[in-house]
């Protein structure tokens, strides 16, 4: 008789600071956008609001980003959001980089 192979799948559980780091930046995301938001509303005016907003979004960026790479030493853990939020803050972080240094 043949010999039948009973393969386990293990569900492992997403890396809890991974899922933070994708968090952050989406809520750095949304922080630019509503920066826009303000700022068109605002017609120019109160640039102060605006680039409070957007140095607080550049830095949950940041942190995102160090969540991110911090997730990857969970160990038993699924590490697919760790490199999404990883990458997303790394983009993010470049692009408020340049924001920034096209302002000044």
């Amino acid at each position: 008789m043949a010999r039948r192979y009973r393969y386990a799948i293990v569900k492992k559980k997403e890396a809890a600071k991974g899922k933070l780091s994708v968090g952050l930046a989406s809520a750095s995301l949304l922080l630019f956008v509503g920066a826009i938001g303000i700022a068109y509303a605002l017609e120019g005016g109160y640039g102060f609001i605006v680039g409070g907003i957007c140095l607080f979004a550049a830095l949950l960026s940041v942190y995102g980003f160090l969540m991110g790479i911090l997730s990857f030493s969970e160990e038993n853990c699924m590490h697919r959001t760790s490199v999404v939020g990883a990458i997303l803050n790394g983009v993010f972080m470049v692009g408020w980089l340049v924001f920034f240094l096209m302002g000044v």
